[in-house]
């Protein structure tokens, strides 16, 4: 059973009413990385609380919320939030890897989430706020197995790490009103991160590490 927030809910209400004219243009896959660049995938529950530790790292070129790793094509946030689709929130990352390395990433993943539970991340539940790695070859499987392996022999928490780490499927670029939600509405976002209890879990967790987007 679906159990969304309050405060996120009511802080939605407004954006989904503004959307309302668009409400039945459907989602699209993103497009390739371009040539030299290349893409990671990570869930960690609402998908507006994903794309901030990402965008502050040089190398990283764009942070798309979206949704990933469900049965129906276009998704609806409406059909992802509702839990019908099997899809979950997700925030897509193009990087040049010349700049930034793939086990960064990882590394920022991790200590922006709370990998002890299932088909939840702090208040939002679900399993569209499940925890993923969707990696995109071989070598990204390889390098997030290693990490979570890294993790369950030196994680500073007691419970055992769930998060999914399966190849990428489609990922459909959430609607527009959902990119840079932090960006566009600033007040909302912190409000809802706080009330959501996220910072806090993540300290709890992590101690000093807790974000990890400031670790090179």
């Amino acid at each position: 059973m679906h159990i969304m927030n309050p405060g996120k809910a009511l802080f939605l209400l407004s954006a989904l009413l503004a959307s309302a004219l668009t409400a039945t243009a459907q989602t699209q896959p993103t497009p390739p990385a371009p040539a030299g660049l290349a893409k990671a995938t990570f869930a960690g529950g609402c998908f507006w609380c994903m794309e901030p530790p990402f965008d502050v790292i040089d190398g990283v070129i764009s942070t798309t919320s979206g949704y990933i790793a469900g049965r129906k094509a276009n998704p609806t946030y409406q059909e992802v939030s509702a839990g019908v689709t099997g899809h979950t929130e997700a925030v897509e990352i193009v990087f040049d890897p010349k700049k930034v390395s793939f086990e960064r990433l990882l590394h920022v993943f991790w200590r922006n989430i709370d990998p002890t539970v299932k088909d939840r991340q702090f208040c939002d539940s679900g399993s569209q706020y499940r925890t993923g790695i969707y990696t995109h070859d071989a070598a990204q499987k390889a390098a997030a197995d290693a990490s979570k392996a890294a993790l369950m022999k030196s994680k500073p928490f007691k419970g055992d790490i769930v998060t999914e780490i399966i190849p990428a499927t489609t990922f459909y670029a959430a609607e527009e009103y959902h990119q840079d939600y932090y960006k566009k509405n600033p007040v909302r976002y912190k409000f809802y991160r706080s009330n959501c209890g996220r910072d806090a879990r993540l300290k709890e967790l992590w101690g000093d590490e807790a974000g990890g987007a400031a670790k090179k």
